[in-house]
């Protein structure tokens, strides 16, 4: 299920747009949610789908594991020198917002060492609806919330659910089980949200990835000619 995807919606471009020799860097596509909504299965399903076609890297965040790291390591999603873990040792949303130094030294390592990349994708730890990145980490921001979260999530809203490029609402296939009315959800996501695009979906459907997919390729095509992120 689709909300809104026809608009065109410019996210910021950071100042640092391009290499050194004038270049586009890769796009920076940040994922955030709370625990357990599935990001880093979403991420692992992005680079499946994607890694056929485009050069991609990953960064995660942990508080004091590398546990998203190792389950994408074990996965064989990317090959290990892709992936990089970052453990923030606080808050996730303090790596991912605040002081997002240890974030921009990974991201910028990686184009370093396996580039030219065309996407990094910035998983941060699970935090709660006030999680968003900074622009100067990512140039687009998905969040990811699911079903068994309760259905009043999308109505609660919060930074992270109102303002993201992109809203995931995963684990669709659960609702019957938990209670949760899609209906309801998308409809208050709607309303929350305005034009921005909403993704209703479940990874263990046969292309469930393929919507979010769908829409990191339109902002990849968004970034390699004009710079402004699209949805």
């Amino acid at each position: 299920m689709h909300l809104d995807h026809g608009h065109t919606h410019h996210g910021a471009v950071s100042a640092d747009a391009h290499r050194p020799d004038g270049t586009r860097r890769a796009l920076r596509v940040g994922l955030g949610g709370p625990v357990g909504s599935g990001k880093t299965a979403t991420v692992a399903a992005l680079c499946r789908a994607l890694r056929d076609t485009l050069s991609i890297a990953v960064v995660t965040n942990d508080i004091y594991t590398r546990e998203d790291a190792e389950f994408l390591l074990r996965n064989a999603v990317l090959p290990p020198e892709r992936i990089r873990a970052v453990e923030t040792g606080a808050c996730p949303h303090t790596a991912i917002r605040d002081d997002i130094s240890a974030n921009l030294e990974a991201v910028e390592e990686l184009e370093e060492a396996v580039g030219p990349l065309d996407l990094i994708l910035v998983e941060s730890g699970g935090d709660n609806l006030t999680a968003t990145f900074s622009k100067g980490l990512v140039d687009a921001q998905v969040f990811v919330i699911d079903v068994a979260g309760g259905d009043d999530i999308p109505r609660k809203g919060g930074p992270g659910v109102t303002t993201a490029d992109l809203l995931v609402v995963n684990k669709t296939d659960l609702a019957p089980y938990v209670g949760s009315d899609l209906e309801r959800m998308a409809r208050d996501a709607k309303e929350q949200r305005g034009e921005l695009p909403v993704v209703l979906t479940s990874l263990r459907a046969e292309n469930g990835v393929g919507p979010v997919a769908d829409w990191v390729r339109l902002q990849l095509t968004a970034w390699a000619g004009a710079g402004a992120p699209a949805a």
